[in-house]
């Protein structure tokens, strides 16, 4: 039945229910959970609100889904039902040049847009590491970051306006203008659950008069870590601040030849964006705090392609650990600047004490750490060494004063780690939310809250 009524409102081509299909949708970078019942392709926002309608009638759950490059099994189906996938729903509907805007559909990939407007002299600021593959109804589901959320700020800082299909599968919108409550605000980073955007309005930026990319090498990450946190103490936010151990810049040095060097104990990339005229001033002051901090050695990039190398290794990093380990899993903290070198610290001595390989990569500007830890799914002692030494870091980060996501999301995988960091009030109070938009939890249920929590618990 659910079948017959989904390929009538949408179309034989439009829906997938083959086992071989299905499989396709029970898992995404994170993990693998249960197949859904069927997977819809709409290209419209009509045949979204079909779909929704269709699975209300049939008391199924919808989930949304973008690129499935999610590290919280966020777009993954738990309870089966519909999958609905915007793999064809990938256009840029409108480009607003005046006022430096653009409303594009959930499936565009988010790199494509700032090629799009690139001949404008514009671009799209939110960039994460998956900018090539992920789209940006996904980065817009889990308020995605990036290396330059140091300088321009999340996906929140950028959406404007959003259409969005109910649980009901009816179409509103509401816009950051809009008098009243921030329902943008309530819908960025909600991961599904309050609807399915289906497009958005996003803002534009203007490409900066000058980039300057520099490389600095230093002995340890302790280092580093101090020159990144002198800097932002001395009121200088540049748009970027990375910082890599040696176990990530040799593996990234080998697959990709970037240009990092393989004899340093961490090396912290820095962009800088703006004013030609300020761009000497820029490097002498950092460059100044990152030897008083004890850097071994300092590099300008010399030319775009350059830079461009030093970035494409730092967004390889998670691919090139293929080189240590066949799998990898990447924990998503965030700590107060001041106390990376005590977070570098825990997540070292969590990964010997497990026996897991450990490299660390992360947004040293705001304390967001992804230590990625290295394992061979194959062997169940790896796993659990994984998963302790994952529970480890996140305890630690809590301790520090941190969270338990920077920027993946909370999806299935943190759900009961949220306990954590927010009290049974919090939680209820945030259910009763959901309940407004969700009372039935159709939508991408079993995602953000623990398991039990709801609005009876307010009262």
């Amino acid at each position: 039945m659910l079948r017959e009524r989904l390929v009538d409102a949408l179309g034989a081509d439009a829906v997938k229910t083959s086992p071989e299909d299905l499989a396709v949708y029970a898992f995404d970078a994170y993990s693998e959970s249960a197949p859904p019942d069927a997977v819809v392709l709409p290209t419209s926002s009509r045949q979204v609100c079909a779909t929704v309608a269709i699975a209300r009638a049939c008391g199924v759950p919808v989930v949304g889904r973008g690129a499935g490059t999610g590290l919280c099994g966020g777009a993954v189906p738990t309870a089966g039902g519909i999958v609905v996938s915007f793999a064809r729903m990938n256009r840029l509907l409108q480009l607003d040049l005046p006022n430096r805007r653009a409303r594009v559909q959930p499936g565009l990939i988010n790199l494509a847009l700032s090629e799009a407007v690139a001949g404008a002299g514009l671009f799209y600021a939110p960039d994460p590491a998956s900018q090539r593959a992920s789209t940006l109804g996904g980065n817009i589901a889990t308020n995605a970051g990036g290396p330059h959320c140091l300088g321009y700020g999340v996906t929140a800082n950028h959406v404007l306006e959003l259409e969005v299909v109910d649980d009901r599968g009816e179409v509103f919108s509401c816009s950051i203008d809009d008098i009243g409550y921030d329902l943008t605000g309530v819908l960025v980073g909600s991961e599904g659950t309050l609807g399915l955007v289906t497009s958005a309005w996003v803002r534009l930026l203007r490409m900066p008069e000058s980039v300057r990319v520099w490389l600095a090498g230093f002995a340890d990450i302790e280092s580093a870590s101090a020159a990144v946190s002198q800097t932002i103490a001395a009121g200088i936010v540049p748009s970027a601040m990375e910082i890599m151990d040696a176990v990530i810049t040799q593996a990234v040095e080998a697959a990709f030849h970037a240009g990092y060097p393989t004899d340093v104990g961490a090396i912290l990339l820095i962009e800088n964006a703006g004013f030609e005229e300020d761009m000497q001033a820029g490097e002498a002051a950092i460059s100044r705090i990152c030897r008083d901090a004890g850097a071994l050695f300092w590099r300008s990039a010399k030319s775009t392609a350059e830079r461009a190398a030093l970035w494409a290794g730092r967004k390889g990093a998670a691919a090139a650990t293929g080189r240590i380990a066949p799998n990898y899993y990447t924990q998503d903290v965030c700590v107060p600047r001041s106390k990376l070198p005590q977070a570098i610290a825990v997540v070292r001595e969590a990964a010997a004490d497990h026996g897991v390989t450990v490299g660390n990569v992360f947004h040293a500007g705001d304390g967001n750490l992804h230590p990625l830890l290295m394992y061979d799914k194959r062997d169940r002692k790896q796993v659990a060494g994984v998963i302790g030494a994952g529970n480890v870091i996140l305890d630690a980060a809590i301790a520090l004063g941190g969270t338990i996501s920077g920027e993946h999301g909370i999806g299935h995988e943190k759900r009961e780690a949220m306990t954590r960091v927010y009290t049974t009030e919090d939680l209820a109070t945030m259910a009763k939310v959901r309940e407004v938009f969700d009372p039935a939890r159709s939508l991408n249920p079993e995602k953000i809250f623990p398991r039990g929590v709801g609005c009876p618990e307010v009262r």
